[in-house]
């Protein structure tokens, strides 16, 4: 192959010109940062082991600057970080995750700052266990980052949190039922948000509980939510088939070798990707009052972008495709 030139010199037919780099424009298919627009990275899977070393990064080092790099580079590639040694105030725990991103207004608010009480009709504001699910699985386009900050725990005790990589976990699904695997990537299901008055919330379509980027051959989305599911959609005959699936899968994520607990305190804030990790709780006595919010995918991959990639790559992967 030739050497392709420095640079290619573009006329449109409005008169404008531009000169754009050459391997961007001749290369465009290979072009390395074209992953870059979908801000896709090598994931490290992980299992209870990682409690040895979860990754964190201290609040000073994000307000500083540098840090917020790293900080999206962990959640990106393990699925989830703490900030660690930061105020124990809501205020400070907006302020942080408005840095990132437009915190995402659903019809539990903005920022939220709760107890539990059941104040709307979900189960995180109950002092229940909750069995690891992905939230937002009724919206069309699921919260892309989640922010849980502990403020308090008094007069009782319990609700431990846990994680598990749901891209590891449909990793191990595929090499030991491969065919529970390939159904749950192909068949959709519908989900709900109906507990609150005046709320009815159903996704444009049944989505599958895997999503795959077929440009890429990757799986970027996990949804799981057995306290939202509604239908399957897949004919009666092949129903028994999807929960024979969803069980094996289930059987997975409640395994305690992928399960990774730990308690939330105040000063020590957690941030996951939801489009990957499971969280759940176990049930507490007492009142806790928890921090947080949701912030778009797109808006949380834009922050990984624009603080781990090149102002060069970043020009080049707006060209690409």
């Amino acid at each position: 192959m030739s050497e392709w030139p420095k640079h290619v010199k573009v006329k449109f037919e409005d008169g404008h010109e531009t000169t754009v780099k050459g391997d961007v424009i001749l290369g465009r298919r290979s072009y390395p940062s074209a992953r870059a627009r979908e801000g896709i990275v090598e994931i490290k899977p992980w299992t209870s082991s990682i409690s040895e070393n979860p990754p964190s990064v201290e609040y000073d080092d994000i307000q500083a600057g540098p840090g917020m790099a790293v900080l999206m580079q962990k959640i990106r590639t393990h699925g989830f970080a703490f900030v660690d040694n930061m105020p124990a105030t809501p205020e400070a725990t907006q302020a942080l995750l408005e840095t990132i991103g437009p915190i995402r207004n659903t019809h539990y608010g903005g920022f939220y700052d709760f107890t539990s009480d059941l104040s709307s009709k979900d189960t995180a504001y109950t002092s229940e266990a909750l069995e690891p699910h992905t939230d937002n699985t009724y919206f069309t386009e699921p919260a892309g980052l989640q922010a849980l900050h502990l403020l308090s725990h008094t007069h009782g005790s319990g609700g431990e949190s846990s994680l598990v990589d749901g891209f590891a976990a449909a990793e191990q699904l595929f090499k030991e039922h491969n065919g529970a695997y390939l159904r749950l990537s192909m068949t959709g299901v519908y989900a709900h948000a109906s507990g609150n008055e005046g709320i009815s919330i159903q996704p444009s379509q049944a989505f599958p509980t895997f999503t795959h980027s077929e440009q890429y051959n990757k799986l970027i989305q996990v949804r799981w939510n057995n306290a939202d599911r509604a239908g399957v959609a897949t004919p009666w005959p092949h129903l028994d088939r999807w929960y024979d699936a969803a069980g094996k899968f289930d059987s997975i994520l409640n395994n305690e070798k992928n399960q990774y607990w730990f308690q939330l305190k105040p000063g020590r804030m957690l941030l996951f990707d939801n489009w990957r990790c499971l969280h759940g709780r176990s049930a507490f006595t007492g009142k806790r009052r928890m921090c947080g919010g949701y912030i778009g995918r797109d808006d949380y991959i834009s922050r990984f972008r624009t603080t781990n990639l090149s102002k060069e790559e970043l020009e080049a992967s707006t060209v690409t495709g």
